[in-house]
């Protein structure tokens, strides 16, 4: 009987010392919590929508496809000035880019 005693004391005294937090403490926790996740999600969300536009907006070059556009911009071309600026063996670094393309972005100069 002493040792259930003991054991229901110790639980509760050591549940008061690790957890702190009264209820609001841990409802203002968890709303904290929730706008950060939706903030994330957000910010995710429109990095995804502006990869998007500016993959379409490599497409405009001539010669640059879908597969091609992607890998510009994934090796670090962002835009078409970037593209049309890079150096022939930066363009040709790049995987899916081949000399046919270089010549043909190169004669935008």
């Amino acid at each position: 009987m002493i040792s259930k005693f003991l054991s229901k004391l110790k639980s509760i005294l050591f549940k008061s010392e690790v957890t702190s937090d009264t209820p609001l403490k841990k409802e203002k926790k968890a709303a904290k919590s929730a706008k950060t996740k939706t903030k994330t999600k957000t910010k995710t969300k429109t990095k995804a929508v502006n990869s998007k536009k500016n993959i379409e907006t490599l497409t405009t070059l001539p010669g640059v496809g879908a597969k091609s556009a992607k890998a510009l911009y994934e090796a670090g071309f962002k835009t078409t000035k970037a593209v049309i600026a890079a150096d022939e063996k930066d363009l040709l670094a790049v995987s899916g880019v081949g000399i046919n393309l270089v010549k043909k972005l190169k004669k935008l100069k």
